[in-house]
């Protein structure tokens, strides 16, 4: 049975029926358009036979899309209406019972997912969608690839390089995992209710190699935090928190790591920030 894909009218009967009114505070600008869907998934690259997480499914539009490919889905969804009612939607658009798994749960506090997924597409709201990002990326290396929708403003900062206006901590921190890169826009006109601004697709792949462990990991992110904490900041002052106060502390760890103690966050690679780790790490052992 071919799998088939939502409609504006499907949509907005399968809300009235739950009683679900979108709200801004979950992110819930529905996409109503199959166009839209299906270009998010190519976006995706998403192929038959894969394995995909889709965090907040909502009614299933972007869910249809991706179980039209052939591939198979495990969607996390926080709203526990919309979690019960997926399933039947997908079997009443031809979807097999066993290529759907829906996991009720906050995707921000899921630390295990059936299936072992390899692909993550999503739409993700504003407000959590950097610390999802994070949060999956950190918690389920078998992730390798994916694309996500969100905000503009959330999109070109994660994609960003350094020393572009955009760059901050979160295109640092996501930088850790491998590349982020813009894959596309999304017009207003294909959400319901129409929000009041632009969306973008971010399209990312996991690095061939990891840059080492959770505790260089966690050494490297701290750094990254406070190199941003006020921005336009010389990194010897914004370090200097980090080793009870002294800027000459700072300064001393930033030359053995090869970066100048006078440059601004802005301007580093996550490269930088780990050498700063490494180098923070030998001064502490010493």
């Amino acid at each position: 049975m071919t799998v088939t894909l939502l409609g504006a009218t499907e949509i907005r009967r399968l809300a009235a029926d739950l009683d679900v009114t979108p709200t801004k505070k979950l992110g819930q600008n529905f996409v109503v358009d199959a166009n839209t869907v299906r270009k998010i998934v190519q976006a995706g690259a998403v192929e038959a036979g894969e394995r995909v997480v889709e965090v907040g499914p909502g009614l299933g539009s972007l869910t249809l899309a991706i179980l039209e490919t052939g591939a198979t889905v495990t969607a996390v969804e926080i709203d526990h209406r919309l979690a019960a009612r997926l399933p039947q939607t997908a079997a009443d658009h031809g979807v097999a019972a066993d290529a759907l798994t829906v996991v009720d749960a906050d995707a921000l506090r899921v630390t295990e997912l059936p299936g072992a997924p390899t692909v993550l597409v999503a739409n993700l709201p504003y407000n959590v969608s950097v610390p999802v990002l994070l949060h999956f990326m950190e918690t389920f290396p078998n992730l390798q690839r994916g694309v996500v929708m969100v905000q503009a403003e959330v999109g070109e900062r994660l994609a960003a390089p350094p020393g572009s206006k955009a760059y901050g901590a979160p295109s640092a921190k996501a930088a850790w995992y491998g590349p982020w890169r813009l894959a596309g826009t999304i017009s207003r006109q294909v959400f319901w209710p129409v929000p009041n601004v632009d969306s973008v697709l971010v399209a990312f792949e996991r690095a061939a190699e990891m840059r080492g462990g959770e505790d260089l990991r966690r050494a490297t992110f701290r750094i990254v935090d406070a190199a941003f904490q006020q921005r336009r900041k010389m990194l010897r002052q914004a370090l200097s928190g980090l080793f009870a106060g002294s800027s000459a502390e700072a300064t001393a760890v930033l030359e053995r790591a090869g970066v100048a103690p006078t440059a601004r966050g802005e301007q580093l690679t996550i490269d930088d920030f780990v050498r700063i780790a490494h180098a923070q790490a030998t001064s502490l052992e010493s």
